[in-house]
């Protein structure tokens, strides 16, 4: 009988002791209240939601006390994939997919069989705000290093500006793999964020006169056009800068899955099942990396604080060469298509729509902005290969 109160005692105190009260810390819960807030954004105010929930449940998992040994599992840092030895929890197995950058390609190849590239085609000039929104990836660069980052970390900082998040963790995995997490989440919040980021900085930088401009419909492109493109751009870009080609080669490949229309089965399952799937996967891998303990750091947290300064010098560069250009021809270009500049498609280009009809309910500047974004998206991928050629 006493050896059966011992063993009962034994018990209790193991499984008290394993509860989470017993492991967390302050800082956890410090990132499950971040994680509240980021569910309340996705869900109530439906900020990008898609984007913004996976991350911000994944955030509240992995800071569960005591969820981490479940979730990650038990193994040495040095272990291999290969290696069924250790105990590896299933996140585990789903980060794999961003640590090894698999999952960033992917994305991309969904982004392009999304995306239709005829509004940078028929409007060319639209590259150029597409480069104008890269100036906040070069002045984070330059900052990042002032404060006393390496050159290879302060590039995978600086690639936050872009606000693009498959390049972000692409261009990071090879600079900086330590650095991932913190870079991964500022990027993809920032992404998710746009409407709270974006509309002040459009506001301030426009006049209401130039806010309400009516641009001319853009003119018919060929299907001929709308072919020959991704090819031609994945032939001189990936001549003149081969380390954006994985990113640049299988957007463009997605592209031509669109614009075939041959191949309707690629097409579909790219845009909607893999993107979809991928998506939940990279999502929930992002948000579980911002544990309390790593992420409240005041590197992590300058990290951010700098992306952050990025993506508004991102959105300020795509605004004022907008302005330019609204200048120069004579007000025929509204510069709100300026803030889509940036790699965020198509989130950037309904803000720019949506603040439009703020001021003119029948202005719609939606097409006219998906130029501007989506050479955003190649300007990205451009900005990336040309840090990666200079510091990997």
């Amino acid at each position: 009988m006493c050896l059966l109160e011992v063993n009962i005692g034994e018990i209790f105190n193991d499984l008290f002791n394993s509860m989470g009260f017993m492991q967390g810390d302050y800082k956890n819960y410090i990132m499950l209240a971040i994680s509240f807030v980021l569910m309340f954004l996705a869900i109530v105010k439906k900020f990008e939601p898609m984007l913004l929930l996976p991350i911000a449940f994944g955030m509240f998992l992995i800071n569960i006390p005591g969820a981490e040994r479940v979730l990650w599992g038990e193994y040495p840092p040095d272990s291999h994939a290969y290696d069924d030895v250790y105990n590896r929890g299933l996140l585990w197995y789903m980060y794999y997919g961003v640590e090894k950058v698999i999952y960033p390609p992917i994305i991309f190849l969904g982004i392009g069989a999304m995306t239709d590239f005829g509004p940078l085609i028929a409007n060319p000039k639209s590259m150029l705000i597409g480069a104008g929104a890269q100036l906040g990836i070069f002045v984070a660069f330059i900052l990042a290093s002032l404060l006393g980052f390496s050159a290879a970390a302060a590039a995978a900082i600086a690639i936050i500006g872009g606000a693009d998040g498959p390049t972000a963790i692409m261009v990071t995995s090879k600079l900086a793999p330590d650095l991932i997490s913190a870079i991964a989440i500022a990027a993809y919040s920032y992404m998710a964020l746009i409407p709270i980021i974006q509309k002040p900085l459009m506001r301030l930088l426009t006049t209401k006169k130039e806010r309400a401009i009516k641009m001319k419909p853009l003119r018919q492109v060929s299907k001929l056009e709308k072919i020959l493109f991704p090819v031609i751009v994945t032939l001189v870009v990936g001549i003149i800068l081969p380390d954006s080609i994985s990113l640049l080669g299988m957007l463009m490949l997605g592209n031509l899955f669109k614009e075939s229309g041959v191949v309707d089965r690629l097409s579909t399952q790219a845009q909607n099942g893999l993107m979809n799937t991928i998506t939940i996967f990279l999502g929930i891998s992002v948000g579980c990396k911002a544990k309390g303990e790593m992420f409240l750091q005041l590197e992590t947290l300058g990290i951010i604080g700098i992306g952050l300064f990025a993506f508004i010098l991102g959105t300020i560069g795509g605004l004022l060469v907008a302005k330019i250009m609204c200048k120069v021809t004579k007000g025929q270009i509204n510069p709100l298509i300026g803030s889509a500049g940036v790699s965020a498609v198509p989130m950037a280009a309904r803000i720019s729509e949506d603040v439009g009809r703020e001021y003119d309910p029948q202005n719609h500047l939606l097409m006219h902005a998906m130029g501007p974004n989506v050479a955003g998206v190649i300007g990205s991928a451009i900005a990336a290969g040309v840090l990666l050629a200079c510091f990997a």
